[in-house]
């Protein structure tokens, strides 16, 4: 190899490590997709469809940690995050129903903030948002009274009888929250489509 060819080489392999990085840090502080593996979050979501989600949601961090960078944010009541299960790990995606300070009641399936119902059989109502429910199995385990103290937040799934979420595990710190879902970007039958959440 003659030493022009070497230096093309170390300058390609410069390139692509350069690239990478990038690639890495835009992944792990930026933006990612979630791949929906279950049916946890029927109506909403639905099992194999591909989500963006942004990662600057609840503040920008340095790469491939939870220190903030600045503008660390609360999430709001409505919002679909991602975070890993406190129980073993596993990447989970789940509408936020409760922030800190709220006082949460559920009862077949049906949630009521703050003495406040958010809806009914069908759908409930977080401001501009609406969740998609699916009760066919039930409403799963009723929160009969729960205060959410400050900077924790609530994880549920719309499909309330079959979701392993907050009633289970019990409250997320908001510092675990990776991400907020932003849109469907892929959905099984529709191809390439942009539903936003």
């Amino acid at each position: 190899m003659t030493e022009r060819n070497r230096s093309w080489w170390i300058s390609e392999l410069i390139s692509l490590a350069v690239v990478l990085a990038a690639v890495t840090v835009a992944r792990s502080s930026l933006a990612d997709h979630y791949y929906v593996p279950s049916g946890s979050m029927e109506y909403s979501l639905m099992p194999g469809d591909r989500v963006v989600v942004d990662k600057t949601a609840y503040g920008l961090r340095v790469p491939l940690t939870k220190i903030d960078i600045f503008g660390s944010s609360t999430p709001g009541r409505g919002e679909i995050a991602v975070f890993d299960s406190p129980q073993d790990g596993t990447r989970l995606i789940k509408r936020i129903v409760a922030i800190g300070g709220d006082k949460v009641t559920l009862i077949d399936g049906q949630l009521t903030i703050n003495g406040q119902p958010l809806g009914d059989r069908e759908v409930e109502h977080f401001g501009e948002r609406n969740a998609l429910l699916n009760l066919l199995a039930g409403g799963g385990p009723d929160i009969t009274a729960m205060d959410v103290p400050p900077g924790m937040v609530l994880a549920m799934g719309d499909h309330r009888g079959n979701s392993n979420d907050g009633r289970f595990f019990g409250l997320i710190d908001e510092r675990e929250l990776f991400g907020r879902a932003v849109a469907i970007y892929y959905r099984r039958g529709d191809g390439f489509t942009w539903k936003s959440l």
